[in-house]
């Protein structure tokens, strides 16, 4: 249960610095371009790394590669989750001229709707939660080796 405890509590922080930083971009009208979107990615894998991190300080005996990898998923599971659900929120009650002005800079609309996008905003978050995981144990997992 602690170690549970542990990903919601970093899962929230991560998902409060993601929306953090896309209503900054939103305050100088930069939210607009995708290419910001790519600081996403840091945002969410040193989210995940701080998580996992603890996790292997606290108890570095009990820690394996499967349950620093569970501790990285739940973190970004939950942080893409809340990140969603206030993207939709923000296309769709606060700024409903949003999508237009992004799928209009994207430079195609493709017919695209809110449902689209959100979906592929929540698919990039679980790809990028999965991807970190994977490169941050990598640096954490307990090393076997005797040589």
């Amino acid at each position: 249960m602690k170690k549970l405890t542990l990903s919601i509590r970093f899962g929230l922080v991560t998902s409060a610095v993601l929306i953090a930083y896309f209503l900054i971009l939103a305050l100088f009208h930069r939210h607009i371009n995708p290419v910001f979107s790519f600081f996403n990615a840091v945002i969410t894998a040193f989210g995940v790394y701080e998580a996992i991190r603890l996790s292997k300080l606290e108890s570095p005996e009990a820690f394996s590669y499967g349950e620093g990898f569970k501790i990285g998923l739940i973190t970004g599971f939950i942080a893409t989750m809340l990140f969603t659900i206030f993207f939709l929120f923000y296309a769709t009650e606060f700024s409903p001229s949003f999508l237009p002005e992004l799928l209009k800079e994207m430079h195609g609309g493709l017919g695209a709707d809110v449902g689209l996008v959100t979906f592929v905003v929540a698919i990039m978050g679980l790809a990028t939660t999965v991807v970190s995981t994977l490169a941050v144990m990598q640096l954490l997992k307990n090393n076997k080796n005797l040589a």
